[in-house]
């Protein structure tokens, strides 16, 4: 395998996507905390270019690509968030771009991507592999595949997502971070190895698609089947063969939240905190509720993923 990416190249990252990605704010609620009996300081990726952190991993790999990569035009797989990010970086960077998208993505994630000038490619989840998919069109049309997670351009440029969060927030104890393919994780477990060494790192992916959690217990990439929950960002099979080895060095656990607490944690975080919060982007909050007895007195930091939901979909599952 090649050399593994390091905490020096998410700084490089920060470096490219500046004055691109947004520095997204840092919220506290004194509710959370009163509750907690911890301070928890929620990273607003929600608030991120394309409602999600995936901009940042997305801008940081085509900002390295040739002349001639960028004439060829690229091609990535994605539920949604990736999609849109891959979509939006080529337009500003003038590189064609193609999706593939599944055919039950986000009707909202899916006019995005399309509106950000994408042409996207649909396909059946629980029938197709999307990763064949695209490695076709590559090949066919001479493009470069982006992986969603994958990849080490991708999950360096994640990895800013906490580098900032501690640059705002100096030490924490912990950080909660949603897993799916684990690029966000491992980017941000090297940002958080390097500037806060003795903070614990949990990834958090969905009870029903626990991937992650078996692959990490076990000491090798579990396959499962697409996992049936509201979580679409994290419908993930497997982690990948780059992102595996730093979670299994870095992170310290992986947990697992139920879709009824990912429910709950975006009607606390629409109604208390006044944010709108995909199911996915609530992962790392509910399972920091989990482990309030173990967290009292802490500094706790929680990367909230992403925003992008239906809002036909947020208004039923909070009403369900």
């Amino acid at each position: 395998m090649n050399q593994l990416p390091t905490f020096d190249d998410v700084v490089a990252a920060s470096k490219r996507i500046e004055g691109h990605a947004h520095r997204t704010p840092v919220v506290t609620s004194r509710t959370v905390d009163e509750a907690m009996g911890a301070q928890v300081f929620f990273k607003c990726e929600n608030f991120q270019r394309v409602g999600a952190f995936k901009f940042r991993g997305a801008f940081n790999a085509l900002s390295k690509f040739s002349a001639e990569q960028k004439r060829a035009g690229v091609v990535a797989f994605s539920s949604g968030n990736h999609a849109q990010a891959i979509a939006l970086s080529a337009r500003i960077l003038g590189i064609p771009a193609t999706i593939v998208m599944p055919e039950d993505a986000p009707a909202a994630k899916v006019a995005a991507t399309e509106g950000y000038g994408g042409n996207v490619v649909r396909y059946d989840r629980y029938t197709e592999d999307r990763e064949q998919i695209g490695r076709d069109l590559a090949e066919k049309h001479g493009m470069t595949l982006i992986p969603s997670y994958d990849h080490p351009d991708v999950l360096a440029g994640q990895g800013t997502a906490a580098m900032e969060l501690f640059e705002d927030v100096d030490e924490l104890d912990a950080l909660f971070v949603c897993l799916g393919g684990g690029g966000l994780l491992s980017g941000c477990a090297l940002a958080a190895r390097a500037m806060a060494p003795d903070c614990r790192i949990y990834g958090v992916e969905p009870e029903a698609g626990n991937d992650g959690q078996q692959s990490f217990r076990s000491g090798q990439i579990v396959h499962i089947d697409t996992p049936k929950t509201i979580a679409d960002g994290a419908q993930t099979q497997y982690l990948g063969k780059v992102t595996f080895p730093i979670i299994q060095r870095d992170v310290d656990d992986i947990l697992t939240a139920s879709d009824g607490e990912l429910v709950e944690c975006m009607s606390f975080l629409a109604e208390r905190m006044k944010m709108v919060v995909e199911p996915t982007g609530c992962l790392g909050f509910a399972a920091a509720r989990q482990m309030k007895a173990e967290l009292q007195g802490k500094r706790i930091g929680v990367i909230i993923s992403g925003g992008n939901v239906d809002m036909a979909r947020f208004a039923s599952l909070l009403t369900s």
